[in-house]
């Protein structure tokens, strides 16, 4: 079997707290167990890495990174290293140019040939006076930048532009693509920061307006920013079966949390070794069974809650037909045993929600413990409903302890099952009043 994509890799590059050295070591043992190729490391609440980035690396970090590249070359994975100056950067600087190159040197030092520049999440106009008299404009000033890091440190390079997103001709993006080598790599996101799809005919656009084929940085798993309170284990969607010939790889993105990561890379690298045969579905019951192991069909269960992303809309597709058939059995049907119905369901989540602690990936389990949490609470609010129903109409009081649940369930801000118990609580307290 023909792998179409160039790149296939993951990147550390989330806004939160950094994963663990030995997390990034079970991480690449992992991706190059998958047939990928590429980590890159650049995760952007490393002082180091952005904050700090012109402070030279101390022993200590040394020793680390000399053991990350040990590892991935072990794997046959590329280490990639990346910085992100973008933030107080002095294009026109000689010293802060010297001093970044010296910091990728630094690096270079140790055996690593590939780069990452990242001037993304940055102000799209120059900022520094020196830098408005010097450059006509920042895409300029950083086609000097771009160019000058890649004459002296060689070796391969990928850089994240400030506009990252759109259709892909866009004005600054065209002009840095055709000032830059052509051998430089061109981190793109798709149509959205975080893209429900990613079709071959928006890389063609970027490929013609730019003079490179995109690499995308696939903005999936990763949970953080504003989407903090979702969990993103689910299904890997809209991606196009052609892209591969039509752009150069794909990077995705990791959520903080390593573990619950695995379940998405699992998916992409079997999307990016035959995307034109790649089954979503199938694909995540494999990933599912990777990392779950012995406790698939209770992580599987749990995981159907949490489908919902900028890839997918349909959150918790199996409970939303439950609480869809339960509502028309108890308005036309029989209304006792639309009940009992219900009380089955919550228990089965209830059984879900106990049973999650205990399984034996128990890094998956502490970094989920939060979600775990809400879910039981949703489970124990449907529970709830079905005891006043059983109980007889629903009068005044059922209704308020109904909505004293939603209001905790909210309280928490966790998504689970998306909307559909918050909405069916907020139903069952207007309406359900037989």
């Amino acid at each position: 079997m023909t792998e179409a994509f160039a790149v296939r890799g993951i990147i550390e590059g989330f806004y939160g707290v950094p994963w663990t050295h030995d997390q990034r070591l079970d991480m690449i043992d992992f991706i190059g167990g998958l047939g990928m190729n590429t980590f890159v490391y650049g995760p952007k609440d490393d002082a180091f890495l952005r904050r700090d980035w012109r402070l030279a690396f101390g022993e200590r970090e040394l020793t680390g990174l000399r053991e990350l590249i040990e590892a991935c070359n072990q794997q046959s994975v590329v280490f990639t290293f990346a910085l992100s100056p973008g933030l107080s950067m002095h294009y026109s600087s000689t010293t802060d140019v010297e001093m970044l190159v010296a910091k990728y040197q630094q690096v270079a030092s140790l055996g690593v040939s590939s780069f990452a520049l990242l001037l993304d999440d940055i102000p799209g106009t120059l900022q520094h006076p020196e830098d408005v008299a010097a450059f006509d404009s920042l895409v300029d000033a950083q086609i000097a930048l771009i160019t000058g890091i890649h004459r002296t440190l060689g070796g391969d390079l990928m850089v994240a532009p400030t506009t990252y997103w759109g259709r892909g001709d866009e004005p600054y993006l065209t002009k840095l693509g055709r000032g830059i080598d052509p051998a430089i790599d061109i981190f793109f996101t798709g149509r959205a920061i975080c893209s429900p799809t990613l079709e071959s005919v928006d890389a063609e656009r970027f490929a013609e307006a730019t003079g490179h084929q995109p690499l995308y940085w696939d903005n999936f798993p990763v949970n953080d920013v504003a989407m903090t309170h979702e969990l993103h284990v689910g299904p890997y969607l809209g991606r196009d079966g052609s892209l591969g010939a039509a752009s150069r790889g794909i990077i995705a993105n990791a959520m903080p949390f390593p573990e619950a990561s695995k379940i998405a890379f699992a998916e992409i690298a079997n999307y990016v070794s035959d995307p034109m045969k790649y089954d979503a579905e199938e694909s995540w019951n494999r990933a599912l069974k990777l990392v779950a192991g012995a406790d698939y069909e209770t992580v599987r269960a749990f995981a159907d809650a949490f489908r919902g992303s900028a890839l997918c809309t349909d959150d918790s597709p199996r409970l939303g037909a439950q609480l869809e058939r339960f509502a028309f059995d108890h308005a036309f049907g029989d209304s006792a045993t639309a009940s009992a119905d219900l009380a089955n369901i919550a228990e089965r989540l209830v059984e879900v929600a106990a049973r999650m602690p205990h399984i034996a990936n128990r890094a998956l389990a502490a970094e989920v413990a939060p979600w775990v949490a809400q879910y039981e609470r949703a489970a124990q609010a449907l529970r709830l409903c079905a005891e006043i129903l059983a109980a007889g109409p629903v009068d005044a009081s059922g209704r308020a302890r109904v909505m004293s649940a939603l209001a905790e369930l909210r309280s928490h801000r966790l998504r689970v099952h998306g909307d559909l118990v918050d909405m069916f609580l907020s139903d069952f307290a207007r309406e359900f009043e037989r």
